[in-house]
């Protein structure tokens, strides 16, 4: 028996659960199952690395940013391409995308690894079935998923707008306007098979603040973050 057929036995049941989830009932159930296998399951040969929901995930982070990015332009028809970016980027951070994974019920479907399952285990599954949407009922509804099912009913926009994200560029933009020095340092070591890098934010040669994360983009954020809270509370 393969390993698909002892993971997913009731698929009539499996099915509907995705229509609960995603608005409409699957025509291709093993596109979605894959899309929630976790690459943490290769690591015990439980399955193939092509099997994982990576490849998945790869073709709906394309897919949602161009959803999205349809969306800002139509919602938005005079805010310039500056404005537009940002808040694609706030909408489709791995945060945002993991609260939403969580809020729309990823949980009951995903298979993994606990000991070895990153962070960002939700975010990733929800790209991944944005792509699955994609292969089996086209473009158009995965639209429908993202716009009707996430930014309608889990997105306040204009709460996003007003929430801070980007805290690299606000801390980059704060050291150069009082001409201060500043440097980020990258330290790495392996976690759970994966690079676990470190971001130290150096700022006039003192340590201000530090993050730990599975990229280098996020725990730069992190630290920055850090030193923007404090900036913001004194």
């Amino acid at each position: 028996m393969t390993f698909f057929k002892k993971v997913f036995r009731k698929k009539d049941e499996y099915a509907l659960v995705l229509e609960r989830i995603t608005g409409f009932y699957p025509h291709q159930v093993s596109i979605y199952q894959q899309a929630f296998l976790h690459k943490s399951l290769t690591q015990n040969n439980e399955l193939q690395s092509f099997e994982s929901n990576e490849r998945l995930e790869f073709l709906g982070d394309a897919v949602l940013d161009s959803i999205i990015s349809h969306y800002l332009y139509n919602k938005f028809p005079k805010k310039d391409e500056g404005y537009l970016t940002k808040l694609r980027s706030r909408l489709v951070s791995r945060q945002n995308l993991n609260n939403l994974g969580v809020k729309i019920g990823l949980q009951e479907l995903m298979k993994f690894n606990l000991e070895r399952a990153s962070k960002s285990i939700y975010g990733d599954a929800l790209e991944a079935l944005i792509g699955a949407i994609y292969l089996d009922r086209g473009y158009s509804f995965a639209q429908q998923f993202v716009e009707e099912r996430l930014l309608q009913n889990h997105i306040d926009i204009e709460e996003v707008i007003l929430t801070e994200t980007d805290f690299k560029s606000r801390v980059i933009e704060w050291c150069q306007k009082e001409k201060l020095s500043f440097d980020f340092k990258i330290t790495e070591q392996e976690e759970k098979n994966e690079k676990l890098y470190t971001a130290q934010l150096i700022i006039n040669g003192e340590l201000k603040g530090a993050g730990s994360a599975f990229t280098k983009k996020q725990a730069e954020q992190l630290a920055a973050e850090i030193v923007y809270n404090k900036k913001a509370s004194n």
